[in-house]
């Protein structure tokens, strides 16, 4: 028998992490996890190829797959949690933007593009564009419409210039 299928909020995405549906899948399906895992560790161990992770991979999605979960739903998860990841790193950038502003150093290029340097920010423009490349702690946040926290960003650290 399937576990039940619960759903979050509008969107209908499976709510994965609930305990309720996995200890019940994992009591009507012992047998099944413990074969998998089996199959599983004698893969890690007897094959040292790529192929070991293909095959370990078609288990883990095999098992996933057997368990009522479809590879939609877990994408949906995947997308939730990188959308909410890069969400939460785009207002920490902001508010170290804020806090490094005095800090910043302002490098003009010839043709109009700029460069401001933070000990944790980076950002990348050219006069007239309403757009800048922002790299926060070595990851690129990509472009960003240059808003009020931008501009008074890149405003203070041409005074510092």
């Amino acid at each position: 028998m399937r576990p039940v299928v619960t759903k979050i909020g509008d969107r209908g995405v499976v709510k994965l992490m609930d305990p309720a549906v996995w200890s019940q899948f994992i009591r009507e399906n012992w047998l099944v996890i413990v074969i998998a895992l089996v199959l599983l560790f004698a893969v890690i161990n007897l094959v040292k190829t790529v192929l070991k992770w293909a095959i370990v991979i078609v288990i883990v999605v095999g098992l996933f797959i057997y368990s009522g979960v479809t590879i939609d739903q877990i994408g949906n998860a995947v997308n939730k949690v990188a959308d909410g990841t890069v969400s939460t790193l785009k207002k920490e950038a902001q508010e170290v933007m804020l806090k490094e502003a005095k800090e910043a150093t302002y490098t003009s290029g010839g043709d109009g593009s700029f460069t401001i340097t933070t000990p944790n920010l980076e950002v990348k423009g050219a006069a007239g564009e309403d757009k800048v490349e922002v790299t926060f702690r070595g990851v690129s946040l990509g472009k960003w419409s240059i808003t009020d926290t931008t501009k008074t960003f890149i405003d203070e650290a041409r005074k510092n210039k």
